[in-house]
């Protein structure tokens, strides 16, 4: 009898005091519940509005986007919103089906949520925490538009179901999808079809094309991102197709109709001015809010404090427009672009896309700063930098002469570049013979680039470009040894970003454009944090600023007073220009400011021939001068000494002791490509490219070693130990 209490107690006692894990699970039910019900009881208290109250709430609500010192207001992102409140048989049928088909194909049969999608988003909101996935109904959509704010959570999900709920009790189908028409934000200040349309489009809602609906339908899902007058077009074209798709899909549109509105070229209207400060940065701001907070963010009320130096942009806003305007007549260059970052942070001090926002005749409104563009010669600092991390040194000794580099022709064919031939020659048809890292990089040389990537490697200069903040390379594959001019295709901004690397001493600090975001009662959501990281030896960085600021390695290329220099500063630069003249950059950096420079036409028709330091180094100079008196004075770190047991062609020297008399070779004889700071390759024949270098080379000393920059190269007898790059002995190994 004692035995069956004891193990009733045992029971009891057991049921009284469950395991630590039950009562985590208990807590967390019943928190749920309990947030659950509050959510409710919330939707279930507020009232639902009538449409006459849409426009006071929301502008109440604007959210303002500010300069760095929090004072200067560079968008109100809901200032002047325009709005044009117009009946549902004022609408287009051809916009009412392509909403539906795109936003909410079961609207007419849900009770204002889908649960099926609702599922499917809130997965991904969890996944990303950003809760600001789609799956909103129509119906969750207009009370998003017009009853709630503030930032998105759980329980304002909850809310926003129980509202829905309560919108389809309320109201009907039709007045519902009246309110979303009325209420939809399509970017800017535009909200509601008819306003957007006639902006857009200079007509009616109610005369709207399939094709024009279809647009019309796929920008409010991210207004910023599909504006069709941004950098994104071709992905707002996809999503009309989308549109276009599901309308099919659906039965709305015939096979025929389909067809025709897939080929209709649809044009836009011009944008209209305002008094938008730094328009190119803000829109670029605007996106990543819209993309991590939704596309209602600019009516949430928020404060964006911005990473923008507003007297920093005004300059070169100045800058950029003046001497583009100059370009224009000069050089056929009609616009340009200009991108500054401090890269001891990251903070993107200006950004400048073009040279008017405004200007319809050279699509102003693109964003060339954030556009794929090919570098030319200003990628060529990351093909020297990983041949630097691999132990070869600034001093390395590279030939500039005609050199056939593709293995599958002879190597005597040293101007053959039919394909599937490549003998590259420079910019002026010139060869220059023997100079070291510095002096080929300094004067843009290309066939000491191609050779220098090539010991470096494809994979491991994209792997190095990356690890600076390149983002847009891809895989090695797709490249060959003119991957070294440039032949790939970058961002401005994230050029800018990389050169930053080499000015903090390897460190990388990824660009960034937002300092904080206080939500419409000033609490702070969200706040810039450092994440700085050491992309890259920090004396590769150092060497990389020394070559890039020596300007006497520029000589004769360029005068000792000319636009990448400074006399009072230290200051590293390096321009690039594509072929045809499509692209000109001039890239640099001290170590308190990054700044970069683009000239081109939008439509990449080509410019006038001529090198990147006429056409748009001035303009770098320019603004650099103006950012110099700004920032605090520093110079660069020195370089690490090269060590004398390096191999002689690391250390300058031309001509080696042999024998009797004295050789000159490529590196690829005097090192091991894969380990330089080690013993020279046993057979270098092995090597494929090695004849194609050496051929050139020995051509060039039978011909009698003609000029070295001006200085002849005199026989050598075979006690001299070494000959230097400009002629002068060298002690020997």
């Amino acid at each position: 009898m004692s035995k069956g209490i004891k193990k009733r107690g045992g029971l009891h006692k057991h049921l009284a005091d469950p395991h630590p894990l039950l009562r985590v699970a208990y807590f967390l039910v019943g928190a749920l519940l309990l947030v659950a019900g509050a959510g409710i009881l919330w939707a279930a208290l507020t009232p639902i509005p009538d449409l006459n109250s849409f426009d006071s709430r929301k502008v109440a609500q604007s959210t303002k986007i500010y300069d760095r010192t929090g004072k200067t207001v560079l968008y109100d992102l809901n200032h002047d919103v325009r709005r044009n409140v117009v009946t549902l048989s004022e609408i287009s049928p051809n916009l009412q089906k392509a909403a539906i088909a795109i936003e909410d194909s079961d609207f007419y049969h849900h009770s204002g949520v889908s649960f099926t999608s609702t599922a499917r988003a809130i997965i991904v909101d969890i996944k990303t925490q950003s809760f600001a996935q789609g799956g909103s109904t129509i119906t969750q959509q207009v009370v998003k538009n017009t009853i709630l704010s503030g930032r998105k959570d759980l329980i304002r999900k909850f809310q926003e179901w129980v509202l829905a709920w309560k919108l389809e009790q309320r109201y009907t189908k039709n007045q519902i999808l009246e309110f979303y028409f009325n209420v939809t934000p399509y970017g800017g200040t535009l909200y509601g079809a008819e306003v957007a349309s006639r902006a857009f489009f200079g007509k009616s809602a109610s005369d709207l094309s399939v094709a024009e609906a279809a647009y019309l339908a796929a920008i409010p899902q991210l207004p910023t991102y599909y504006s069709p007058y941004g950098n994104n077009r071709k992905d707002l074209d996809e999503r009309k197709d989308l549109v276009l798709s599901r309308m099919k899909v659906l039965g709305y549109l015939t096979e025929e109709e389909y067809q025709a509105a897939k080929k209709d070229e649809v044009i836009f209207s011009r944008q209209r001015d305002n008094s938008i400060l730094a328009p190119h940065f803000v829109f670029y701001i605007e996106q990543q809010l819209e993309q991590k907070y939704g596309p209602d963010v600019v009516t949430e009320g928020l404060s964006v404090i911005t990473t923008l130096d507003a007297e920093l942009q005004n300059a070169a806003q100045t800058i950029v427009k003046d001497y583009a305007t100059a370009n224009t007549a000069k050089f056929n260059a009609s616009n340009a672009a200009l991108v500054a970052i401090d890269p001891k942070t990251g903070q993107i001090l200006a950004m400048v896309g073009s040279r008017d926002y405004f200007d319809e005749d050279i699509d102003g409104n693109y964003n060339s700063a954030i556009a794929l563009r090919q570098p030319g010669s200003s990628f060529k600092p990351f093909v020297y930098a990983t041949a630097l991390e691999k132990g070869y040194t600034p001093e390395s000794v590279v030939f500039d002469l005609p050199t056939q580099f593709s293995t599958v022709c002879a190597a005597s064919e040293t101007t053959n570049s039919e394909p599937p031939c490549y003998a590259p020659g420079n910019y002026d048809d010139k060869f220059r013979g023997p100079m070291t890292f510095t002096t080929a990089l300094a004067q843009s040389i290309n066939i000491p680039a191609v050779q220098t990537l090539y010991l470096a490697g494809i994979k491991n200069v994209i792997g190095l470009a990356e690890r600076l903040g390149i983002t847009t390379l891809g895989d090695a594959k797709e490249y060959g040894l003119s991957f070294a001019l440039g032949a790939a295709e970058v961002k401005l901004l994230d050029l800018v970003s990389a050169y930053s690397v080499f000015a903090n001493d390897g460190v990388r600090n990824p660009a960034v454009g937002i300092l904080e975001i206080r939500d419409m009662k000033g609490k702070v959501i969200e706040k810039f944090t450092a994440a700085p990281q050491q992309a890259i030896d920090a004396g590769v960085a150092r060497q990389i600023s020394s070559m890039l600021s020596n300007n006497e390695a520029r000589f004769p290329e360029y005068p000792p007073n000319n636009p990448l220099h400074f006399n009072e500063y230290d200051v590293a630069a390096k321009t690039g220009t594509t072929n045809e003249s499509r692209d000109a950059w001039t890239v640099g950096f001290t170590p308190t400011i990054a700044v970069g420079v683009w000239a081109g036409n939008n439509n990449n028709t080509p410019m006038v021939k001529e090198i990147a330091g006429y056409i748009v180094a001035p303009m770098w100079h320019a603004f650099m001068a103006e950012a110099l008196q700004k920032m605090p004075e520093e110079v660069f770190n020195e370089p690490p000494a090269i060590s004398e047991s390096a191999a002689p062609a690391l250390r300058g020297i031309i001509y080696v002791p042999s024998g009797a008399g004295t050789q000159a070779h490529s590196l690829l004889h005097w090192t091991d490509k894969e380990n330089p700071l080690g013993p020279p390759p046993a057979n270098p024949f092995r090597d494929p490219q090695y004849a194609y270098w050496e051929y050139p080379i020995q051509t060039w000393l039978a011909n009698g070693s003609p000029t070295l920059f001006g200085a002849q190269a005199t026989s050598t007898a075979s006690s001299t130990p070494g000959i230097g790059i400009d002629g002068s002995d060298i002690g020997g190994q």
